[in-house]
């Protein structure tokens, strides 16, 4: 039976790769000489250090561009609310979705389900199997889901017929 998996991840190479680039024109541009502003990831999570509010929303919009130039979907990323640091600096932390989160696969399931098709899709951690008993079945899964524009880029992959 033809079946695929529906999973949601992110290159963390090429996160890094967008990091160093934002990073290296934090370091080059005007507005920020003598700024303290920094990106770093550790692990799952980007720490965005800035002077003040404003600093930190042109280093988030420098972020999401080198992200955009290196094809990372930024729908991966979960922007926290910023937080007071020391005097007037602010910090904010940025998770990168890795897995299909549980609420999300329930979802997923659902709308499957409401096909009313002979569909299986069974929820694997944080990924999700998809079987079929025909190859077309498995495509309208896959416009169905594209459809619905999830918030989390979604993946598929490892088709079997």
């Amino acid at each position: 039976m033809p079946s695929f998996d529906i999973v949601s991840r992110t290159e963390i190479p090429e996160v890094d790769n967008a990091v160093q680039n934002a990073t290296r024109e934090i370091s080059t541009r005007y507005d920020f000489k003598g700024s303290s502003s920094s990106i770093e990831r550790v692990e799952e999570t980007l720490v965005i250090k800035a002077d003040d509010e404003m600093k930190l929303k042109q280093v988030q919009e420098l972020l999401r561009a080198n992200l955009a130039k290196r094809k990372v979907d930024g729908g991966a990323f979960d922007f926290q609310t910023p937080e007071k640091a020391a005097g007037t600096s602010v910090r904010q932390t940025v998770l990168i979705k890795q897995g299909v989160e549980s609420e999300l696969a329930q979802k997923i399931v659902k709308s499957v389900k409401g096909m009313k098709k002979k569909i299986q899709v069974a929820i694997q951690g944080d990924e999700l199997r998809v079987t079929a008993k025909k190859r077309d079945d498995l495509q309208d899964v896959i416009q169905l889901i594209k459809d619905a524009e999830y918030q989390q880029p979604l993946q598929y992959v490892n088709f079997r017929d």
